[in-house]
């Protein structure tokens, strides 16, 4: 029986990635970000070179706050909206 427990165990819905927070803000990594926005980390990196997008470096690994992408979203393709 114990082994039916411990398979049961492996087979069950893996927890979902902890999500970190900032001020009580949500931090999105770049692979959230890349699968939200649908682009490749490259473009990620040009946006933050051109300064489009604000992010934050913890330990090497580049986050980017919840509101700053909302931002960042509605003003980038609302400059796409106005260019059509």
């Amino acid at each position: 029986m114990e082994r039916f427990d411990r398979l049961e165990k492996s087979m069950a819905k893996p927890p979902e990635k902890e999500r970190r927070r900032y001020k009580g803000e949500l931090l999105l990594d770049n692979q959230d970000l890349c699968i939200m926005l649908n682009v490749s980390k490259r473009t990620l990196q040009r946006y933050r070179s051109l300064g489009w997008l604000p992010y934050q470096q913890i330990d090497q690994k580049i986050y980017y706050l919840e509101k700053e992408v909302e931002t960042f979203i509605n003003e980038y393709f609302s400059k796409r909206r106005k260019s059509k």
